[in-house]
């Protein structure tokens, strides 16, 4: 080989060796930037309607919206879904050591421990005869539409903690909400709404606070964080022009700053500018679908009189109302936060309160639905952050995490069926078990979605909402 094919050779060495290198140095930081780049998936477009990840699905969907109807503070099992015959009879006498030995408690620790007895009777309902308190007619009308579980259990006794792993899936703070990992895999079917929406209303026992945290993004960002939507007043604070600004003066204002974002965007790939320009537009777009939405002047009198609410007076049946108008214009996720149902005394009067207020509501959020064709594809959940003891703190009920209930309906729930049991005092969760984890993993397969996939990447680990745990509950589902 002469000086000039050495020359050639060791030149075409070193190119294919620093192209190679470079090429592979390229391929490693676009997999960290985005891994979905280096399995050539094309990330979805930051600019207009967020399309979702999860595409294709991993299923057949059966849900295309949900509609959490969440009972804060703790609603007693015993009270409402899970009678107790058993625990009647032994009324005021101590607590087997058998139940609570060594247990966790919120109040009681130290004190002696007596069974307390339910507060109402029960009554078959429907066809299916699902049992259900005397304090719900009409959720007993519709008993037959429902999948009651009686044997939900959870991690954290504390009211802030137990509402962050029932939201998230985990204790820790900083998770992402289950509506924002829904509004992240599916993205939204509404353009001029939030996908994720809140309304909270109160009335019926101790009004324990409910952060903001609780629907927030966590580290996604922040395009998938809940919107809080007041009930009475204005919906959104700062929606409305400023005096002498009309719509066509605003546009020009915001498309002149979604120009500079857009700048700053192409510069720093930032996801939250990508954000910021998209909130924008919905904003925008807001300050006409926001009081269309809040106005139920064209409601006929018929569905107004089902609820038992003419509109804008900041109760459950009015939140209801809403819900059922944000899962038409496409929300994604509605969660109705009442709070009411912390009631360590006077438990009687209080579930007596808070049954008035939430039992109308809920039937007719669930009837309106049915007879529009929308219960087929609307997964509504109904409960709280923990259950009740059946030991008595005075003449209410302390904190209990070993199982309570909750109930289900609609895309693709199995109708009028009571699934798992807790014991015979009510205490332990023992058949079918049902953790928090195995709720959320159930809720994203009836939206088309395997809760082992829906996952992101954050600080070096793959993070999802059931963590690392979570099953499917088949047996719910039709």
């Amino acid at each position: 080989m002469n000086s000039l094919e050495l020359l050639q050779h060791e030149l075409n060495r070193r190119a294919f060796l620093g192209r190679t290198a470079r090429g592979l140095g390229g391929l490693a930081l676009a997999s960290l930037l985005d891994p979905r780049l280096l399995r050539g998936e094309t990330p979805p477009a930051t600019d207009g309607p967020w399309p979702g990840v999860a595409r294709p699905l991993h299923f057949p969907p059966r849900a295309k919206r949900a509609i959490w109807l969440y009972m804060a503070g703790g609603p007693s099992h015993l009270e409402t879904f899970d009678p107790k015959p058993r625990l009647a009879e032994l009324h005021g006498q101590p607590m087997p050591k058998s139940f609570t030995e060594g247990q966790q408690v919120a109040q009681l620790q130290g004190q002696e421990l007596k069974c307390f007895a339910p507060q109402f009777a029960f009554q078959r309902c429907g066809q299916s005869g699902q049992q259900i308190s005397t304090q719900f007619p009409q959720l007993g009308r519709i008993a037959d539409d429902i999948c009651i579980v009686r044997s939900m259990h959870t991690d954290q006794i504390n009211h802030d903690t137990a509402h962050t792993v029932m939201n998230t899936g985990s204790s820790i703070a900083g998770r992402p909400s289950m509506g924002s990992w829904l509004l992240y895999g599916l993205g939204s079917e509404s353009e001029d709404l939030p996908g994720f929406v809140v309304l909270i209303s109160s009335g019926g026992g101790q009004d324990q606070p409910v952060a903001q945290r609780q629907w927030h993004s966590g580290f996604l960002p922040s395009r998938f964080q809940g919107v809080h939507f007041r009930s009475t007043g204005e919906a959104v604070s700062y929606l409305a022009n400023p005096p002498g600004v009309g719509d066509s003066g605003q546009r020009r204002v915001i498309d002149a700053v979604n120009r500079l974002n857009a700048l700053q965007r192409d510069r720093i790939h930032d996801p939250e500018i990508a954000t910021r320009i998209s909130q924008y537009e919905m904003a925008f777009r807001m300050q006409t679908s926001v009081p269309e939405l809040m106005d139920l002047s064209q409601e006929p009198d018929h569905i107004l009189d089902l609820y038992g609410t003419r509109g804008a007076d900041g109760s459950f049946a009015a939140n209801c109302l809403l819900a059922r108008r944000m899962a038409e214009r496409g929300v994604r996720f509605i969660q109705l936060y009442h709070r009411g149902w912390d009631h360590h005394g006077g438990i009687k009067k209080g579930i007596e309160i808070v049954s008035s207020h939430v039992d109308r509501g809920c039937a007719a959020l669930l009837t309106d639905l049915k007879q529009r064709g929308m219960l087929e594809d609307t997964l509504v959940i109904w409960g709280g952050e923990f259950g009740r003891t059946p030991m008595a703190q005075g003449d209410g009920r302390d904190h209990h995490i070993k199982g309570f209930s909750m109930w289900l309906a609609g895309a693709g729930i199995k109708p009028g069926m009571t699934y798992g049991a807790t014991d015979e005092l009510g205490y332990n969760a023992v058949e079918n078990p049902v953790h928090v984890n195995d709720l959320h993993a159930t809720a994203l397969r009836l939206f088309g979605i395997d809760h082992l996939r829906l996952t992101y990447r954050f600080q070096g680990r793959d993070f999802r909402l059931t963590d690392i745990a979570g099953r499917v509950v088949g047996d719910i589902l039709a």
